[in-house]
């Protein structure tokens, strides 16, 4: 996980990060969101049209801030990888002053009980397409290509822009933390599967919903599997040594750990519990988790 960095942060500026893509940071840094979460307007700075991805949290001042990259052109479609309340609120007042249609990630509405490390659902998304695997937005002189990676949500999608090899890649692969797999809905099996989905393709860049581009996509998430992989272990050898709750693996997985991140640490281990569980290497019974 990446140091916030000091302040002033660009928040609210239209900084354009390559020929087809500008993003605008919002007003909502938190413990989830790094610095806040990033909005990108894709489209040809002077052309007719453009597409607005993860339009953010229903904020005024952000609004206005993405219409001011807008500019003169047509928003062709609102786009939202997943339903998390930094992601997509804003696109239904963004829809109502605009005309655009929301198109992207499925309609999700989970309540949770118990601690969170990521963001709650957004009730108010409502999308006029839901995009399939494969399935492509264009303007003019841009592609927008739905990847479905489910893991840390069930309809997590990401976009490949076709004419630059960039990935707009949500929550699913960031640029300053690893993502939150967060059960019943997050699961760690998918998440896994979607890594290596991502791992077979060639795009050049990433941007993320928050963090930093990544421009060397391949090594990071091989290093994302990795770590994974690497949790997973410990989670099998410490049930080898003696059945145990959940509580009962987070002193030896996470050492230091801050007490304010035990919830979320929990969180993760029985992401990881359930994945094993389904693939026949652990079983439960009343909360104790063992070898199978």
């Amino acid at each position: 996980m990446a140091k916030i960095p000091p302040k002033p942060w660009p928040t609210g500026l239209a900084d354009q990060v390559e020929p087809l893509v500008t993003r605008v940071l919002a007003p909502n840094p938190s413990p989830y969101t790094f610095t806040g979460t990033q909005t990108y307007v894709v489209g040809e700075a002077n052309g007719p049209d453009c597409a607005v991805i993860d339009p953010g949290p229903f904020e005024a001042a952000h609004i206005e801030a993405i219409m001011e990259a807008v500019g003169t052109r047509k928003i062709a479609a609102i786009m939202c990888t997943h339903t998390h309340r930094d992601h997509s609120p804003a696109a239904k007042p963004l829809a109502a002053d605009t005309g655009a249609p929301v198109v992207g990630c499925a309609p999700l509405v989970l309540q949770v009980q118990g601690p969170r490390s990521d963001e709650a659902f957004d009730s108010t998304y409502a999308p006029d397409r839901v995009l399939e695997d494969g399935e492509q937005m264009r303007g003019t002189g841009w592609t927008l290509t739905a990847v479905a990676t489910p893991g840390h949500t069930s309809n997590h999608l990401c976009f490949a822009l076709e004419e630059s090899g960039a990935l707009f890649t949500g929550d699913h692969v960031m640029g300053w933390s690893t993502s939150v797999v967060i059960p019943p809905d997050g699961d760690m099996g998918d998440y896994m599967t979607s890594l290596e989905k991502l791992m077979a393709r060639e795009d050049t860049v990433y941007h993320s919903a928050h963090g930093a581009a990544i421009t060397k996509p391949k090594q990071l998430v091989r290093g994302m599997i990795g770590h994974r992989r690497q949790r997973e272990n410990q989670i099998l050898r410490l049930m080898g040594e003696r059945a145990r709750p959940v509580s009962e693996f987070i002193p030896d997985m996470y050492k230091g750990l801050d007490e304010r991140l035990i919830g979320a640490a929990e969180m993760s281990v029985t992401a990881h519990l359930l994945d094993l569980e389904k693939r026949g290497l652990a079983s439960q019974d009343a909360g104790v988790w063992n070898t199978k």
